[in-house]
């Protein structure tokens, strides 16, 4: 394997990576605030699909800006969509995973019925304005690592790592970040110390909403190219088993979204890579969904999250 190839599945494993940075660290503010996210796959979808919708009307007004605004608003749809989740969990104390699929069977569905408003079809066309490839001046000319990590690159990745990074920061490092694990491990006490649980916990959901949603918007504009039905297709679940993997911290969360960003990447370039090659591509198809079931099997049982996570908080008990 020559130089040109690694460099291509390492440029490939961060396009498919870069969705599932995102929305697992979406999941990771989410649960650190006691709220279970099931419903990141529909987030993903809302934000697939207002980012597409606004890239297709837009395109011409802002050139290539476009994309990155479309994670701009992908990112706003989906907090607007996990306020629904938010509203249900907290204050009508509803069952964060029943909240969380009933978010999952709706955002296909909306987002179905709203394209065929708009476009009068089942999908919408491909956009012109993608999340292309990027070369960072003067490190792309360093031996070796330079045409691997800073040539012909995927910029919005950098922007998840850089993310991943402020993420950790944030919740490990700063007050607010405290506060949010208090209301997650313990929201009785938190409440005692002034700790408004309401807030904190809503601040994690939306977070994730977010987060979640530029994660859609990300695979919408750079792999999809277009918004069907079957756009997302398990992302969201993949993002949540990444950030059981990473066992609710962001470093970690990045660490297994690249893990399974890389998997799904083989699935589609193996065919160039001896000995997975040999491999028939029904298997390397499903090793990304097979991946994500073995890693929630032998690590969700034996994963210690947020004592209080999924557990409704009612103030006067």
């Amino acid at each position: 394997m020559d130089l040109n190839q690694i460099a291509s599945i390492f440029t490939q494993t961060l396009i498919y990576s870069t969705p599932l940075i995102l929305t697992a660290l979406g999941g990771v503010f989410s649960e650190r605030s006691g709220i279970v996210n099931v419903g990141l796959e529909g987030i993903m979808v809302m934000g697939a699909f207002t980012s597409v919708v606004f890239n297709l009307e837009f395109a011409n007004q802002f050139g290539a800006m476009t994309p990155w605004l479309g994670m701009l608003v992908g990112g706003l749809a989906g907090v607007l969509f996990a306020l629904l989740h938010a509203v249900a969990t907290i204050n009508f104390r509803a069952d964060h995973i029943i909240s969380g699929t009933v978010m999952n069977m709706l955002a296909p569905s909306l987002a179905i019925f709203l394209v065929k408003v708009l476009y009068n079809k089942g999908q919408t066309d491909g956009i012109e304005r993608r999340l292309g490839y990027f070369s960072f001046p003067v490190l792309e000319d360093i031996p070796v690592i330079g045409p691997i990590l800073f040539k012909d690159t995927f910029l919005p990745a950098y922007f998840a790592i850089l993310v991943a990074i402020l993420a950790w920061f944030v919740i490990f490092k700063t007050k607010f970040g405290l506060r949010l694990r208090s209301v997650g491990e313990h929201p009785q006490a938190a409440d005692t110390l002034g700790i408004n649980v309401y807030v904190m916990r809503y601040a994690g959901v939306l977070i994730s909403g977010f987060l979640g949603g530029m994660g859609g918007a990300v695979f919408a504009q750079s792999i999809s190219g277009r918004f069907a039905i079957t756009t997302i297709a398990g992302q969201g679940f993949i993002s949540m088993a990444a950030m059981i993997f990473g066992k609710w911290n962001p470093l970690g969360a990045m660490g297994a979204a690249i893990f399974f960003g890389f998997a799904q990447n083989i699935s589609i370039a193996g065919k160039n890579i001896p000995v997975i090659s040999s491999i028939p591509d029904v298997y390397l198809q499903a090793a990304p969904y097979a991946l994500t079931i073995l890693v929630l099997v032998l690590f969700l049982g034996k994963a210690s999250g947020p004592k209080a996570n999924g557990t409704n908080y009612i103030k006067t008990k």
